[in-house]
């Protein structure tokens, strides 16, 4: 079983590294296109119309191509995260109390640091306040991506802990979505949602391994979430949970649908979000439009909130006896992960453009500045402490 998890463990921080690098080329596409002389054709592309269907006639839903990104495309990074944290609560890191203690009080203080830090600053300002959550998750595929390039600087021990902070930061990410970026609801469609949830539930209890059922239902309640009022993604999740982890014939259908779906999320679904999303003039930014309250939140609460909280809560969990330094891992290197930890891209822009719905346009190119300079500055400087770390095993 041990060998089994160790190599579930290690595809997946392979594929989500090589993920990573696709990413950061996605976005530095949408950086350049964005302030050059094919601007309006990259603003025409995501504005470009798509209909769903229903039968030959009946239209349900139209929305430009970004929306379908950030909305459907979305949802099913979610139902994989949603998988991930599913198979990691039963049989990976966090299948033990003993096991989940370090990660999850680590995540804990790295959520909470970077919400104060950044309402500290946009404190004054009651639209900027709405972007409290922006620092608060680590992007995995970045973050990983630059341990992997690292090599054996980094002992195996500390990918497995950024792993499992990672995806206890995607849980809270996801309770911050649910609880406070949630518009008006509408009641009718929240129980048309609930009634597909119980099928999904009497799915898993009926023991069906089948992915198809459950991807079908899980289209039904995406729609009728997407009504409600509630983020759609948050359906991605929840179908994920209904997934069966074994069909009692010795495979696993989570781990089969979980395979087979981190290559298109990993190489198609995240860097599209990410060249749809991660494009900003820079026409006109000085310093100036930096320190501004809105992108200072956010570089800070990445930059130095999540260093600090990750490596604060983990630091004083370790000193009250109930959890050790990961295995082979130095004091020095395991700063250099907490620092990495402030890597927010993904979720901090997904977040982000949800805080800022219906707001000034200024608050988009502010969010996508913030967090284009935080991610930057905590990727850098966790790669130059990393590899000046001092190497001292335990």
């Amino acid at each position: 079983m041990f060998k089994f998890i160790a190599r579930n463990v290690n595809q997946f921080i392979t594929s989500q590294s090589a993920g990573g690098v696709l990413l950061a080329l996605a976005a530095l596409v949408a950086l350049v296109v964005s302030n050059s002389p094919w601007h309006g054709a990259y603003q025409q592309f995501l504005q470009m119309p798509g209909e769903l269907r229903l039968g030959s006639s009946w239209l349900l839903l139209s929305k430009p191509l970004i929306v379908w990104v950030n909305d459907l495309w979305m949802a099913v990074f979610f139902f994989l995260v949603g998988l991930e944290i599913k198979r990691e609560l039963l049989e990976g890191e966090l299948a033990s109390p003993a096991q989940a203690l370090l990660p999850a009080i680590a995540a804990l203080g790295g959520m909470l640091v970077p919400a104060l830090i950044y309402a500290a600053i946009n404190w004054g300002d009651p639209v900027g306040l709405r972007g409290w959550g922006i620092p608060m998750a680590t992007d995995i595929a970045f973050a990983l991506g630059i341990l992997v390039l690292l090599g054996s600087r980094v002992p195996p021990s500390l990918k497995v802990f950024l792993t499992a902070v990672a995806i206890i930061d995607d849980l809270g990410a996801i309770l911050v979505i649910a609880v406070f970026y949630t518009a008006e609801l509408s009641p009718t469609m929240l129980l048309a949602a609930a009634a597909g949830v119980v099928v999904l539930l009497g799915l898993n209890r009926l023991r069906v391994t089948a992915i198809a059922p459950y991807a079908i239902v899980g289209l039904g309640v995406w729609f009728f979430v997407l009504k409600s009022g509630i983020h759609p993604t948050l359906a991605g999740v929840v179908t994920a949970l209904a997934i069966p982890l074994s069909d009692g014939k010795g495979g696993s259908p989570l781990n089969k649908a979980e395979h087979a779906l981190h290559p298109w999320v990993a190489y198609l679904i995240l860097p599209m979000f990410a060249f749809a999303n991660a494009g900003v003039s820079l026409q006109g930014v000085t310093l100036g439009t930096l320190a501004q309250s809105v992108p200072l939140g956010i570089a800070g609460g990445l930059l130095l909130g999540k260093a600090i909280g990750v490596f604060g809560a983990s630091w004083l969990l370790i000193r009250l006896g109930g959890a050790r330094l990961p295995t082979q891992a130095s004091w020095s290197q395991f700063w250099g992960v907490c620092v990495l930890c402030g890597v927010g891209f993904t979720m901090s822009l997904f977040i982000g453009t949800l805080a800022f719905a219906g707001a000034d346009a200024l608050y988009e190119s502010q969010l996508k500045l913030g967090v284009l300079l935080g991610s930057l500055l905590s990727g850098v400087a966790a790669t130059v402490l990393l590899l000046t770390s001092r190497v001292e095993k335990q």
